[in-house]
C-alpha cells in the first residue's frame, strides 16, 4: 500500500485548511467541532467520488499507463496550485469574515458549508489522480478527513501564533510542491 502517498496527499490537500484556520484564529473567530467536522466530511465525500472516478480510468487503460497519467496529473495539479490564483485562497485569507454572515465570530454549521465547498476543490483533482494510480479510496478519504480536522483545528486554535510562521505564510506554495513531489514519487514507485 502507498502509505507515504496517502499521508502526504492528506497533508497537501489540507494545507489551505490550515491557512483558513489561521486566518480565523487571528480574527478570533471560532470554528466549532461541528463546523470543522462538516468541512472534513465534505472533503471526504468529494475525495471518495474523485478517487472512484479516477479508478474507473483503470478499467479502460492499462494499470501502468493509468498510474503514469495519474502521477503526471498530480504534478500538473501541483504546478497549477503554484501558478493559479484560482487555487490561492488569498482573498479568503484577507477577508475570512465573509463566511461569518451573522458576524458573531463563530462559523456555524450553515456557514461551514460554503467554506467547505471552497476548501474541497483541492480534493477533487487530487482524488482523480490518486484513483488513477490505484491507491486505496478508503485510506485516502480517512487521511483527507483526519488532516482536514487537524489543520482547521490547529489553525483556528493557534491562529495568531502560527500565521507568522513559514507554513502560515506559504501554505498554498507548500501544498503545490508537496503534490508535485507526490506525483514524482508515484512515477517511480
Amino acid at each position: 500500500m502507498h502509505w507515504i502517498t496517502i499521508i502526504f496527499i492528506g497533508i497537501a490537500a489540507n494545507l489551505d485548511n490550515l491557512g483558513i484556520g489561521l486566518a480565523y484564529g487571528i480574527k478570533r473567530t471560532k470554528i466549532p467541532i461541528s463546523s470543522n467536522l462538516t468541512i472534513a466530511v465534505m472533503s471526504m465525500i468529494v475525495t471518495y467520488i474523485a478517487v472512484k472516478a479516477g479508478g474507473i480510468i483503470l478499467e479502460y487503460i492499462s494499470a501502468h499507463l493509468a498510474s503514469l497519467l495519474g502521477s503526471l496529473l498530480l504534478c500538473a495539479i501541483g504546478v497549477w496550485t503554484l501558478l493559479s490564483k484560482r487555487f490561492s485562497k488569498t482573498e479568503f485569507l484577507k477577508n475570512p469574515e465573509q463566511f461569518d454572515e451573522d458576524k458573531n465570530h463563530i462559523i456555524s454549521f450553515r456557514e461551514s458549508i460554503p467554506l467547505g465547498c471552497i476548501l474541497c476543490i483541492n480534493c477533487l483533482a487530487s482524488g482523480i489522480a490518486i484513483g488513477a494510480n490505484g491507491i486505496s479510496a478508503i485510506w485516502t478519504v480517512i487521511s483527507i478527513g483526519f488532516f482536514s480536522i487537524v489543520c482547521v483545528g490547529i489553525g483556528s486554535h493557534f491562529g495568531a501564533l502560527m500565521s507568522k510562521t513559514f507554513i502560515g505564510k506559504y501554505s498554498t506554495a507548500i501544498s503545490g510542491w508537496l503534490i508535485i513531489i507526490i506525483g514524482i514519487f508515484e512515477i517511480f514507485a
